[in-house]
């Protein structure tokens, strides 16, 4: 790392020329080939993301999140109307290109624009979007905005320590471990160590490069499963 100095010889940061408050996400959505990622729409996605959720019978999913599982619409609705009119947390529907049904939701939070630093958070995706394509094209359209469209410098990645599929895909993600935050929280009444992750701008261009081969048409079979990882792309970039 490049050494700054003050005019008392003190290591300082890096002066950043230039640099102004970067404006807050907008309310648009993002387009990709396998999914859109919009802001939530209670009237146009709460019984679709209500239904998606069912499948997940056990309620697993709910595990590490501060909500849910919810027994009916009405109550699910209640949450996504109120979730609706926050812009921090702004919370998004993904929306499967191949049905037109919203599949999950994830969130811009903790949005810093005078420093250039956001979060994303509050992952929840059903079983119609796990372990799919259209989940992975998700993470790489929020990335996309924040960092070529608002000129972000930092994006964070925060998780329950225990919470292991989470950990994995922020490392998949192309994620950098930075530490564990100890008793950070409560959750559900029970204690939350908390795990952190982040891109950071200067990442960006590579991780970037290996979202769009690994999202190239030519990475999957006729059947959709992939030819290479993403983790591969990332690997060869380097």
């Amino acid at each position: 790392m490049e050494s700054h100095q003050n005019h008392l010889g003190l290591p300082v940061g890096a002066p950043l020329p230039g640099w102004s408050p970067r404006p807050p996400p907008p309310r648009t959505a993002m387009a990709g080939r396998f999914c859109t990622v919009a802001p939530l729409d209670p009237e146009r996605h709460a019984a679709e993301l209500f239904a998606a959720y069912a499948e997940d019978v056990e309620g697993r999913l709910w595990t590490y999140l501060p909500r849910g599982p919810f027994a009916a619409l009405d109550e699910y609705r209640g949450w996504a109307e109120a979730a609706s009119r926050d812009d921090d947390p702004l919370t998004h529907a993904i929306i499967d290109n191949a049905t037109g049904q919203a599949v999950g939701t994830a969130a811009y939070m903790r949005i810093e624009p005078a420093v250039g630093v956001i979060e994303v958070g509050s992952i929840t995706y059903s079983p119609r979007l796990q372990r799919r394509p259209a989940g992975t094209e998700a993470m790489y359209l929020m990335m996309r905005r924040v960092f070529d469209e608002l000129g972000y410098r930092r994006y964070e990645w925060k998780c329950n320590s225990l919470n292991a599929p989470s950990r994995a895909a922020a490392a998949r993600f192309g994620f950098e471990y930075e530490g564990l935050f100890r008793q950070a929280t409560l959750t559900r009444g029970r204690n939350r160590d908390t795990t952190w992750f982040s891109i950071i701008d200067s990442e960006w261009p590579a991780r970037r490069g290996a979202f769009e081969r690994w999202l190239d048409p030519a990475n999957f079979a006729a059947d959709g499963t992939q030819h290479r990882t993403l983790a591969s792309f990332r690997t060869s970039a380097v």
